[in-house]
C-alpha cells in the first residue's frame, strides 16, 4: 500500500469510527511543532521574543510584550490567540484542541491547566473509543487565573475576573467576580461597590 492510498484509508476510517481525531494536515503540523517545542522548551527563560516567534511561525496569534515560559505546554499553536501584555507562567499546559482565545493583560499562574478538549462518554456506538470533544475557551481582558486552577472545554471567562488557586471551572464566570472550589462558585466580586 502506498503512503496515498492509507492516506485515503485513513480518511475514510475517521469517517466510519472515532480513531482518527484531526486531519492529515493536523497530523502533519502536530508532527512539526513536537519539533520545533524542543527548541520552545530549551530556550532561556528570559526569551520570551524568541518564543512568540516560533509560535507565531506556527500559526499563533500573540500581542506585543506577551510573556510565554518555556515550561509552557501548548498542544496546538495554531488554534491560540494571546492578546497584548499577558503572562502565561511556568508549567501552565493549554491544551488547545479547541481555539483559546486569551485577552490582554491577563495573568495565567503556574500550573493552570487550560483543557480545550474531551471526550463524549454518552456514545455507546463504538464501545472501544469515546469520540473528541473540541471546545474552545475564550479568556477575557484583565482575568487572573490563579496557579493549579482548571479551566475546562466551552467556557468563557469575564473581564477583570479571577479564579482562585486550584479552582475547577466547569460553568462560564461573568465580568469582575473571584470564583474558587472545586466546582468553582462565586465567592465575592473583585470590585466592591
Amino acid at each position: 500500500m502506498h503512503f496515498r492510498e492509507f492516506l485515503i484509508v485513513s480518511d475514510n476510517l475517521s469517517k466510519k469510527n472515532h480513531y482518527f481525531n484531526y486531519s492529515v494536515a493536523e497530523y502533519i503540523g502536530r508532527a512539526l511543532w513536537l519539533l520545533a517545542a524542543g527548541l520552545f522548551k530549551c530556550s532561556p527563560k528570559f526569551c520570551f521574543g524568541f518564543r512568540r516567534m516560533l509560535l507565531r511561525i506556527f500559526g499563533a496569534k500573540i500581542g506585543k510584550g506577551t510573556k510565554i515560559y518555556p515550561s509552557v505546554r501548548i498542544a496546538l499553536p495554531w488554534n491560540l490567540e494571546i492578546g497584548a501584555k499577558t503572562c502565561v507562567g511556568e508549567k501552565v499546559n493549554l491544551y488547545n484542541l479547541g481555539k483559546i482565545q486569551i485577552g490582554n493583560s491577563v495573568t495565567i499562574s503556574q500550573g493552570a491547566h487550560l483543557c480545550g478538549g474531551t471526550h463524549d462518554y454518552t456514545a455507546t456506538e463504538n464501545a472501544e473509543c469515546m469520540p473528541l470533544i473540541k471546545g474552545g475557551i475564550k479568556i477575557s481582558d484583565g482575568v487572573w487565573i490563579c496557579a493549579d486552577a482548571f479551566i475546562g472545554p466551552k467556557i468563557n471567562i469575564g473581564a477583570f475576573s479571577i479564579v482562585a488557586a486550584r479552582a475547577v471551572v466547569t460553568k462560564d464566570i461573568g465580568s469582575e467576580i473571584i470564583v474558587g472550589g472545586n466546582p468553582a462558585k462565586f465567592i465575592k466580586k473583585r470590585i466592591s461597590d
